[in-house]
């Protein structure tokens, strides 16, 4: 039995910090959903877009390894990464898998409830957009930069990011924004995984139409390199707001406190970190967090 059937929880972002985030999460089951960022075009994932085109699929493959229960052969093929001289060097198999099932299918969210199944993962993975698209960034000069990776590594401030092309998002993703009783952005690279998904005009105002989901933002553990390194988490916190038709974040989370912090967004102070890394956060840590965000008896947990 679901122990948390009453509560529905949407988690935005990609990369490590959102697979952290869904793992901590693992106990609402099929109640808890990602929306997975898909714009990523460096490593193993970039070369298979640079091959086979499609959306990105690393951060779902992520994803999808935090949250497999059950040590099997499947689990250990999804998870395994080719080592060695040749094409296949680096590249995850896991990755190969959703892309070929990708090509068997009508749609990529066929290709990954056929891997959750597999799998036996309950949490909904959904991807922003099942249509490929690239991250970019419009520096203070007046110049773009293409493509996730260079956005991460740029010297220069930003003044704005984009996607190129427009994509739609993912119908599924607008639909649980829509039900979701809390909507979690956070934590990952603030403009490579929070961002992109937010960007989508559809779910920027899927989450400003839910007034009565709480909206969390979780701040990182470590700094942030690049031009998200240099943001404050003030001007992090206005950005998803401006993305989200001007709805406010309800609560921070985060285990530092921020002395000039507006009072116009509550602080919530928690240790997150796990015991084996500063950086990374506790899957029950997280968790323990959230559910003190919601209407949940802690005899639930």
């Amino acid at each position: 039995m679901n122990r948390y059937k009453d509560k529905k929880i949407v988690a935005v972002g990609g990369g490590h910090g959102l697979g952290r985030m869904l793992a901590a999460l693992k106990g609402f089951g099929s109640n808890a959903t990602g929306i997975v960022t898909t714009t990523d075009n460096g490593g193993s994932t970039g070369r298979i877009r640079h091959c086979q085109g499609g959306i990105a699929w690393g951060d779902t493959r992520n994803c999808i390894n935090q949250l497999i229960t059950e040590s099997s052969l499947e689990s250990i093929m999804f998870e395994y990464r080719f080592k060695g001289e040749g094409e296949l060097d680096g590249h995850n198999l896991g990755n190969l898998m959703l892309t070929a099932l990708d090509n068997l299918s009508v749609r990529p969210m066929e290709a990954i409830q056929l891997i959750r199944n597999m799998l036996k993962v309950e949490v909904n993975i959904i991807p922003m957009s099942e249509h490929p698209s690239d991250l970019k960034a419009l520096t203070e000069d007046g110049s773009w930069v293409h493509g996730e990776s260079s956005v991460d590594q740029m010297e220069e401030d930003l003044l704005q990011l984009d996607l190129q092309p427009k994509v739609p998002a993912t119908h599924e993703a607008i639909v649980a924004i829509n039900e979701a009783d809390c909507i979690i952005l956070g934590p990952g690279s603030f403009l490579t995984s929070i961002m992109p998904p937010l960007l989508l005009p559809e779910i920027g105002q899927a989450i400003c139409n839910n007034k009565n989901a709480k909206l969390i933002f979780i701040e990182n553990l470590s700094p942030e390199y690049g031009p998200a390194g240099r943001m404050s988490i003030e001007q992090k916190l206005e950005w998803c707001e401006k993305a989200c038709g001007g709805r406010v974040i309800d609560v921070l989370i985060g285990d530092t406190l921020h002395a000039n912090l507006s009072p116009k967004w509550p602080f919530f102070k928690a240790d997150l970190a796990s015991e084996n890394s500063e950086w990374r956060h506790d899957r029950t840590k997280l968790m323990k967090a959230i559910i003190a965000q919601l209407d949940i008896d802690p005899e639930q947990i």
